[in-house]
């Protein structure tokens, strides 16, 4: 029951960042940052522009409001969209079969492209927005398309969420888990038919570069390892390694300062600026 507890608690904070981030403005409004500027054409400096993909139980633009103005501001164009959608509409995004949002990562994807005039585009993605890219570059096509991709709070392999999928599984619950609207929660559950399908082979398929942060400290993803790639072209970093002072957890690393550096150094290595570590902490959340 412990387990559980500690599961249901982490849910709702992921519900209260969403809903309560959401009261001053909708959930497709746009940020005045200038992120989804739609007239925004790409530099030559940064020809790609940055697709944001959130998380389980996160919208387009609550869960970008450090990382979002920060690529801005280095010059980027930016966009997001809530994607996944179920009863929750708008507020909490990504509760769909995670099939499916991949289809609709790779409409947005293509609409950006359309609009800028970019040939590929980068992904910036934090946990679900980890995986259901990497299975859209994996099986829609997506890998000639995107150029860099950059994950946090990373997941290719499941999670056992604190022992809720162990639960579930011996209780045979999964039905129970789609039946309010979370498709993508039996997707995660370990030896889903969709993750066999994301890890028959490597996750990481040959063109785009790829680059996934964890953090020792994810009580969501668990283990945290589920985030760690394998093959060419891959970069993992723990965050604990390049910084020792930064205990956040699987929810702050959306606002955590040394992943932003991390992100716009990694999006653009040739110009990447000395990392500097600081201390951060969300106690574990």
């Amino acid at each position: 029951m412990a387990k559980l507890r500690t599961f249901l608690i982490t849910l709702v904070l992921s519900a209260l960042a969403s809903t309560t981030l959401t009261t001053t403005a909708s959930a497709d409004a746009p940020p005045r940052s200038g992120w989804n500027n739609w007239s925004c054409r790409p530099s030559t400096a940064h020809p790609e522009p940055v697709v944001l993909v959130h998380g389980l139980g996160a919208n387009g633009w609550d869960n970008f409001l450090t990382l979002a103005p920060a690529l801005r501001s280095a010059g980027y164009c930016v966009y997001s969209e809530t994607y996944g959608k179920t009863v929750l509409g708008g507020l909490a995004g990504g509760l769909a079969p995670m099939a499916e949002s991949a289809a609709e990562v790779g409409a947005f994807v293509e609409r950006v492209r359309t609009t800028t005039g970019a040939a590929k585009v980068d992904i910036v993605g934090h946990s679900e927005g980890t995986t259901v890219p990497a299975y859209y570059m994996k099986h829609l096509g997506g890998a000639t398309k995107v150029d860099d991709f950059v994950g946090f709070g990373s997941n290719f392999r499941g999670t056992t969420l604190n022992g809720l999928a162990t639960l579930a599984a011996a209780l045979k619950l999964q039905g129970l888990l789609t039946g309010v609207g979370c498709g993508a929660c039996t997707d995660y559950l370990p030896g889903s038919a969709f993750l066999a399908k994301l890890n028959d082979g490597p996750v990481a398929v040959p063109g785009p570069t790829y680059t996934s942060i964890v953090t020792r400290y994810d009580t969501v993803v668990t283990p945290y390892t589920s985030g760690l790639l394998t093959g060419d072209g891959v970069t993992n970093i723990v965050l604990q390694d390049k910084c020792g002072l930064d205990s956040a957890g699987h929810l702050g690393l959306a606002i955590d300062p040394n992943i932003t550096q991390l992100v716009l150094n990694r999006l653009d290595p040739e110009h990447s600026k000395p990392f500097r570590c600081r201390f951060f902490t969300t106690i574990g959340i």
